[in-house]
């Protein structure tokens, strides 16, 4: 009725409510939205503290994000980031695109840290050495459509996008469930596989 999208809503809350140059805030005010107002599929604050372990763990300093939606898993990750750090995030949906933009720069971060790439992950992958500047990713975050987490995979080994020793994690494997993705990661021989049990985001 209000012509305005959920996402589009749930920015207008944050401008109303979140500290500006705050992540955490940002974060946090997101989840306020997304239990009190409305659904939305972002990370939330369970498997957001996952996320956080990996990055203190791994420190990478090269991030590939698959799916920003609007820009809640990419504010968590870039306030995870080392001194020096860079953050590629792709986004296949322009609306999506358009808030998280606006999101990601709320936080405060510049374009020098985080770079949103819109378009299909399948066309983007392949040009992210010689467009973008993205040799190798240390850590990839997968939380787009579930039957491309396979696909784009193996595109970032064929175009040799991994780093030595690089983690992938990967969103919702189990629910909705990306069960080729799964067999792949366990069988395939190139990686040690470790399910993390959460729940459902809100």
């Amino acid at each position: 009725l209000t012509g305005t999208s959920r996402e589009q809503r749930a920015f207008q809350y944050l401008l109303a409510h979140a500290i500006p140059g705050d992540p955490h805030h940002i974060l946090q005010t997101f989840d306020q939205w997304c239990y009190h107002c409305e659904h939305l599929s972002c990370v939330g604050p369970d498997k957001g503290r996952i996320v956080e372990r990996v990055l203190l763990q791994r420190a990478p300093l090269r991030v590939l994000e698959l799916g920003t939606y609007c820009g809640y898993g990419t504010v968590l990750l870039a306030q995870g980031l080392p001194p020096g750090a860079r953050l590629y995030t792709i986004e296949g949906d322009p609306q999506h695109a358009a808030v998280a933009e606006k999101v990601i720069r709320l936080a405060g971060f510049s374009e020098q840290t985080v770079e949103l790439i819109v378009g299909p992950s399948e066309e983007v992958i392949p040009h992210l050495r010689e467009k973008h500047g993205l040799m190798k990713a240390d850590l990839v975050f997968m939380d787009h459509w579930k039957c491309c987490y396979l696909r784009d995979l193996r595109l970032l080994e064929s175009h040799q996008l991994l780093a030595e020793g690089a983690t992938i994690l990967a969103d919702n494997v189990l629910f909705p469930g990306a069960p080729h993705f799964l067999q792949y990661a366990k069988t395939c021989g190139k990686y040690h596989c470790k399910v993390h049990r959460a729940s459902l985001e809100y």
